[in-house]
């Protein structure tokens, strides 16, 4: 696990460093961090980290309890570590997402160009 308890945080690369390499991310939410580290659901079996949002020792240790309650399923463990690995911060996939935002924002325009 990577905590990366941050009060503010623009964007950060710890984060990201942390899921390519399988190590989940215990995270604030702001910034950057909320935007790249989903709230794991272990009954969907989903989620990149965990997060919270207030900046209390209480809510950071609720949220590595969490943490902690997930790593003891190990199925459910590894399912996370592989969801987190798999996530593409690459350029070419900023991109791609790009290229389709423009493309829906031109066909909303009406001049239906793609």
């Amino acid at each position: 696990m990577f905590m990366m308890p941050s009060r503010y945080e623009p964007c950060g690369l710890g984060q990201m460093i942390s899921m390519r390499y399988g190590t989940i991310p215990i995270v604030r939410r702001t910034g950057g961090l909320a935007d790249t580290v989903t709230e794991v659901k272990p009954a969907r079996r989903t989620g990149t980290g965990f997060g919270f949002s207030e900046t209390t020792t209480r809510a950071l240790v609720e949220a590595a309890m969490r943490a902690l309650a997930a790593y003891r399923e190990p199925a459910l463990w590894r399912q996370l570590q592989r969801s987190a690995m798999a996530e593409d911060f690459s350029w070419q996939a900023s991109a791609r997402e790009y290229v389709a935002l423009y493309r829906k924002a031109a066909n909303a325009a009406g001049r239906g160009r793609t």
